[in-house]
């Protein structure tokens, strides 16, 4: 374990829940990637698979959560995604 990349879990961790939180308000998605986010989330699996199969300790936790966050974020854009492309009367629910 590296105390670098502790802080770097917690700073990245940091902003899902702001993104989570902005698409659950507004319930719009624009300007988020899906493609930059399934990256993201591979990136978090390849981290976690690391550290169960070669440097196992706690620190897996946080890029399990990580991998959590960004998979929620991923799913909200989906899900309202059909949102962005209906007229404006049809968006109100």
């Amino acid at each position: 374990m590296s105390i670098f990349e502790v802080v770097m879990l917690v700073c990245f961790g940091v902003s899902w829940p702001v993104s989570i939180a902005k698409s659950l308000r507004t319930k719009t998605v624009t300007g988020k990637s899906p493609l930059f986010m399934a990256i993201v989330c591979l990136g978090y699996v390849s981290g976690v698979l690391h550290k169960a199969l070669f440097s196992f300790d706690w620190v897996i936790i946080l890029y399990a959560v990580n991998m959590v966050l960004v998979a929620v974020d991923l799913s909200l854009y989906f899900l309202y995604l059909p949102r962005e492309g209906a007229p404006a009367s049809q968006a109100i629910d």
